[in-house]
């Protein structure tokens, strides 16, 4: 992809060589686990927490180079590159644009050194795509401290992440909070097991006691800035489609070199070769829009368009799906095998459809967007 300035492409350089001489081996090997070895590489040659603040321990680049990272790490393995877009670009980011002081000098270090994350938690039992249903809620104790009830559901990076951003109901309208998911009355009542293997987690808040220094937004106007925030997450998930789209299309070409039929390696026959090609286009097509779109949020002061970010989280995982599913029609029986690393990307991706906002979310959005006249 053209565009690049020197720095980016050595960024991307680096991590593409780094991926592929310490991840490639155990790529497909980790079963849902985190690849805590793999994030702490990652933090040891200065490649986590990128676009955070030098002064916190990051690298003090944008968003934008977080986007590269994440797509050259998902391409050879995407467990890594799963973990790391959360750090990049969701809680973490969230933590430094609304956060106090506090709370940036307590919790950003430990991430960017690789030691711990920071989770997101929206979902509800009775909440989920409708986030104004939520019913955890924040009351002030008057000395300086904030209680909060009620509970979360499909909170994922649980107990790698110590904290969470978590949305709540004060009682001048939704915000968010920092939560530390070790303290007295967080409960976990039950664990998850989606179909890719990873954990989710249901906790139960009961009156958690936090310091006010761990709010981040409240009230409408702060809490809008957070919606606003929140396309950083929907870009991150089509920078790591776009990845694993790649990783897909890669596994095609290998195979279609080595395996012969007829004579013949498959590759020379034209029916192949129209699968590639179509594969090829749509990830390069998928690449630009989440370029562009990243380029467009930095001129805009760190913000993310709404109408691309939805556009973006509604193409690029339908394009990963559909290049997983040709490259694994290219590899006949071979690919439609339990245990093959497409059978994990097919799995894998789905999820992408769902968390973060569903196709449905993005398609009611970008409508809702045109019909308000925010045009293309």
């Amino acid at each position: 992809m053209q565009g690049r300035t020197e720095e980016q492409r050595m960024l991307v350089d680096s991590l593409e060589e780094l991926a592929e001489n310490e991840f490639a081996e155990r790529a497909f090997d980790w079963e849902g686990e985190i690849p805590l070895e793999n994030v702490d590489v990652l933090a040891d040659r200065g490649f986590f927490g990128i676009n955070i603040s030098e002064e916190y321990g990051g690298g003090g680049m944008t968003e934008f180079e977080s986007i590269l990272a994440i797509e050259a790490i998902g391409r050879i393995c995407p467990d890594t590159a799963h973990y790391y877009s959360q750090q990049e670009l969701l809680g973490p980011r969230a933590l430094e644009m609304f956060g106090t002081e506090t709370a940036k000098e307590e919790y950003l270090p430990p991430v960017t050194a690789g030691e711990d994350g920071i989770a997101i938690a929206i979902s509800e039992p009775e909440a989920g795509s409708d986030v104004k249903a939520m019913n955890t809620t924040v009351e002030d104790n008057g000395d300086g401290t904030l209680v909060v009830d009620g509970e979360k559901t499909w909170v994922s990076l649980f107990p790698e992440c110590s904290t969470a951003v978590t949305w709540v109901k004060y009682p001048e309208g939704l915000g968010t909070i920092l939560l530390p998911l070790d303290a007295p009355g967080i409960e976990v009542q039950n664990h998850y097991v989606n179909m890719v293997g990873h954990t989710q987690t249901h906790f139960v808040i009961d009156e958690v006691t936090v310091p006010e220094t761990n709010v981040l937004t409240r009230g409408r106007e702060a809490f809008d800035e957070q919606l606003k925030a929140l396309n950083w997450e929907r870009l991150s998930v089509g920078a790591l489609s776009n990845g694993i789209a790649l990783c897909a299309l890669d596994k095609a070409l290998d195979y279609a070199d080595q395996r012969s039929q007829f004579g013949r390696d498959i590759g020379e026959f034209q029916g192949i070769q129209w699968k590639l090609a179509d594969m090829a286009t749509k990830i390069e097509t998928s690449r630009a829009l989440v370029y562009e779109s990243g380029r467009q949020a930095l001129e805009a002061g760190r913000v993310p368009d709404p109408m691309r970010s939805s556009i973006v989280k509604l193409y690029s995982p339908n394009v990963a799906q559909e290049v997983i599913d040709e490259s694994l029609q290219i590899h006949g029986g071979n690919g439609y095998q339990q245990g093959h690393p497409l059978e994990y990307l097919y799995r894998l991706v789905r999820g992408y459809r769902i968390g973060g906002g569903t196709d449905e979310i993005q398609r009611n959005t970008i409508a809702k967007l045109l019909q308000e006249g925010g045009g293309l």
